[in-house]
């Protein structure tokens, strides 16, 4: 591989606004993307792996520069030379790369690799943290599997088309996709590609999610003509697999305290032919109040740390702190105490995380059933994913139901 001297430049101006100005990876990418129309897609996918490749593994290639951060654009450049190197990529002969020590930097990849925290890259509390609460095996085990690159994986929206069409229609378009078992409406992408672009997606006969987060919807067991209530939509990926598998019968209420969240659901429901779903913005309580007792169905699927989302957003490792953890654990609890209200006697309710945690996760719920409103409910199944096993995000989902009683 030959190294190109704008693409390279864009990488370290993305790194620069990645490590030292706090900004989120994927839109940093999104504008380095911009920044030339005349690369082609081997240039662009080039810029964002690289770039996310670097910001993945910032401490193990950090340690070996022997860099510490904040990084002058001279550190990032020594970060470079150590991801190119280990790829066997020939530096070129650029100022930037003069002196390179190719074999200590071999070497010391060798060194660092027997320790787990240098290996997987990762901050000294994560590492603490994931052993206490997975044990070292399951540990070690999933945070490998975290640092691998992320597969597309799409959910054929049935409202629209069904799988075998979508599979025909995307490889007319050269993009070749492959079922996966036991996730009835996913394809995943044999090669990465942007698939944004195609008018299958304008279309909305798909949408990009990925396969563990398939699971959720599925999980709540909804049927056609239901009330149902999506108590945290954001966007919408789940909301608009529930007006899917409904059948665009019965009603999908989606509720978040971020209007712009709902706003872009909106638009992406219409794309999607979903006409079943209303959206309400959580201005006050009583937007909840209004529907105690009136869902035959409630999806929880909760703010997190997003452990379990590493591979599709590895800069989350270098923003997260364990006193968010412990804040979100409460914020957690709250919301599972205010939305369990909404579900009607006989109803179900999914509680959801991306996270791996047990203390997110089945800790969270059984915290839940000793509590008054907790009471009223019957654990009745969960589902813990983790990508070491499935290859997909990290992700867990308990189904809850309500006594027929009041």
């Amino acid at each position: 591989m030959r190294l190109h001297r704008n693409l390279c430049f864009a990488i370290i101006d993305g790194l620069t606004l990645i490590f030292n100005e706090g900004k989120y990876a994927d839109k940093v990418i999104q504008q380095l993307l911009r920044r030339d129309k005349r690369w082609g897609s081997r240039d662009r996918a080039f810029v964002a792996e690289t770039t996310y490749d670097i910001v993945r593994w910032k401490r193990l290639y950090a340690e070996i520069a022997e860099v510490k951060e904040p990084f002058d654009r001279d550190n990032l450049w020594r970060m470079f030379a150590v991801w190119a190197t280990l790829r066997g990529i020939k530096l070129p002969d650029w100022q930037y790369f003069e002196n390179t020590p190719t074999r200590k930097i071999k070497g010391r990849f060798d060194e660092l690799s027997q320790t787990r925290k240098y290996r997987e890259s990762i901050p000294d509390w994560m590492d603490e943290m994931g052993e206490k609460a997975l044990g070292d095996e399951l540990w070690t085990k999933e945070i490998a599997a975290l640092n691998e690159q992320a597969d597309v994986v799409l959910r054929v929206n049935t409202l629209q088309t069904t799988k075998e069409k979508l599979k025909g229609e995307l490889f007319d378009l050269n993009f070749d996709t492959e079922d996966i078992k036991g996730y009835p409406n996913a394809l995943r992408l044999k090669e990465r590609a942007n698939v944004f672009q195609t008018e299958a997606f304008k279309n909305g006969n798909f949408e990009v999610q990925d396969a563990s987060s398939q699971l959720v919807a599925e999980f709540l067991d909804v049927q056609p003509g239901m009330r149902v209530v999506d108590a945290c939509a954001g966007a919408g990926g789940k909301a608009l697999h529930l007006a899917s598998l409904m059948d665009n019968k019965g009603q999908i209420i989606a509720l978040d305290i971020y209007g712009n969240k709902l706003k872009e659901l909106k638009r992406r429901a219409k794309r999607n032919g979903a006409f079943n779903i209303e959206t309400r913005a959580i201005e006050t309580t009583k937007v909840i109040k209004k529907l105690y007792d009136q869902a035959d169905r409630v999806l929880i699927d909760a703010p997190c740390s997003g452990l379990g989302v590493l591979r599709r957003n590895p800069d989350a490792k270098w923003k997260l702190q364990p006193e968010f953890i412990e804040d979100i654990k409460k914020t957690q609890q709250g919301i599972l105490q205010q939305y369990a209200r909404i579900v009607k006697p006989g109803g179900k309710m999914v509680y959801a995380t991306c996270s791996i945690l047990p203390s997110e996760n089945r800790m969270q719920v059984d915290d839940f059933l000793t509590s008054e409103i907790g009471k009223d409910f019957t654990f009745v199944k969960e589902n813990n994913v983790f990508a070491h096993k499935s290859g997909f995000d990290g992700f867990y989902m308990a189904l809850l139901e309500r006594n027929n009683t009041k």
